[in-house]
């Protein structure tokens, strides 16, 4: 395995960064940004902290069109932000009863007359609408706009440094997946092979386990978005476990299926065609195509495969400092690739009434095409203790 790339970033990063979004701003007419989310925050700032975990506290970030953002935090978070590049930090004691950070907001946003806002899809405010109507009502001669592509697009292309960490999430989850078949058998409760996958990606070195979800049935699985179980998997079973961790505050996002003891002929040409439509979708990777284009080519090969249908609605997605980022390879995004965007191809299909298969791998665009950051999976699904 290879060493872990640094934690953390340069000052120079946190600054392209901040000039990529400026340089936009300016175009778009506006005089800052405000951020209010975990990822906005952290990507602009550095500013990293389970903390979010608690929706009491809001916490405020504003980007103006020159300079260093300014944090406009919680006290509680004021050590931690000032570990990071920031020199204007403000805070206040929350939460609090009355004006839990309203007032100093507006101070911060007072002298700039255009002010952008996240407002697409995919966004949101986390902040009480009360307070945004207070905010707004301190700030009678702002007018509000919308920032939503401006973040987007400078969030999509990743840095090197970037992709150093999904690259080694992707390489230490790989390894997780690849050891399975040492352990995995019937007889084990679904919950207790969640237990032990943690535990292992835990001790191989990633950071958290913040989602992992799958299921298993006879033949095949229905759901792959729940919790375990504690029904034991049994002989001719099809298990599927999908997981975001985390390495430095970057996901991985992959899946891998299982045959348990035995495996029926529906379900292998079901994972041999979802197989086959990753490979489709790896050859339309290069800078130019479109999301829709990946999601075309792999619905092609899973239509020829027999698929009776898909209702996640998109095979895939941007992948980063959050599980799921943009674009969606959907049959309506016409995002354009370009290097350095991080994406998952993820082709699943219903092949028989209430049973899905769905295989998921990651990959940066690069010049050339996809480079994978997961070790790819085996056409044939894997058949675990027979």
């Amino acid at each position: 395995m290879s060493p872990a790339p640094p934690r953390g970033f340069t000052e120079a990063e946190y600054r392209r960064r901040c000039e990529t979004a400026q340089a936009a701003m300016a175009g778009a007419g506006l005089d800052a940004l405000l951020l209010t989310t975990e990822a906005d925050i952290r990507y602009f700032t550095g500013f990293l902290t389970q903390f979010w975990q608690s929706p009491t506290r809001p916490w405020y970030t504003v980007l103006p069109a020159t300079g260093k953002p300014i944090a406009v935090i919680p006290a509680i978070g004021a050590e931690c932000m000032a570990r990071g590049w920031l020199d204007d930090i403000r805070c206040w004691d929350s939460p609090a009863a009355t004006d839990d950070g309203v007032s100093l907001l507006a101070d911060a946003l007072a002298p700039f007359a255009r002010i952008g806002l996240q407002r697409g899809r995919e966004t949101h405010l986390r902040m009480p609408l009360d307070d945004f109507d207070a905010l707004r009502a301190a700030l009678p001669g702002v007018r509000w706009g919308d920032g939503t592509e401006i973040v987007r697009e400078t969030r999509l292309i990743k840095s090197e440094a970037e992709i150093a960490k999904l690259s080694h999430v992707c390489a230490l989850v790989s390894e997780v997946f690849e050891g399975m078949p040492e352990w995995l058998r019937a007889g084990l409760e679904e919950a207790e092979v969640f237990r032990r996958f943690k535990i292992r990606a835990l001790e191989v070195g990633v950071d958290d386990v913040p989602y992992l979800v799958g299921g298993a049935g006879p033949g095949g699985y229905g759901d792959i978005i729940s919790p375990p179980r504690e029904r034991a998997l049994a002989a001719g079973d099809v298990l599927i476990l999908d997981t975001g961790c985390v390495f430095d505050g970057y996901y991985c996002d992959f899946c891998r299926n299982w045959g348990i003891a035995s495996v029926d002929d529906a379900a292998r040409r079901a994972h041999e065609t979802v197989w086959d439509a990753t490979e489709a979708g790896l050859a339309a990777v290069r800078p130019g195509a479109t999301a829709r284009d990946l999601h075309d080519a792999m619905q092609t090969v899973m239509a020829a495969g027999g698929a009776l249908g898909n209702s996640v609605g998109r095979l895939g997605h941007g992948l980063g400092i959050q599980l799921t980022e943009p674009p969606s390879n959907a049959a309506f995004d016409e995002t354009v690739l370009r290097p350095g965007m991080v994406m998952t191809l993820e082709p699943g299909m219903e092949f028989a009434p209430g049973r899905l298969m769905v295989h998921e791998e990651n990959l940066v665009v690069r010049e050339t095409g996809p480079q994978l950051l997961t070790r790819r999976a085996p056409r044939e699904l894997p058949r675990v203790g027979s």
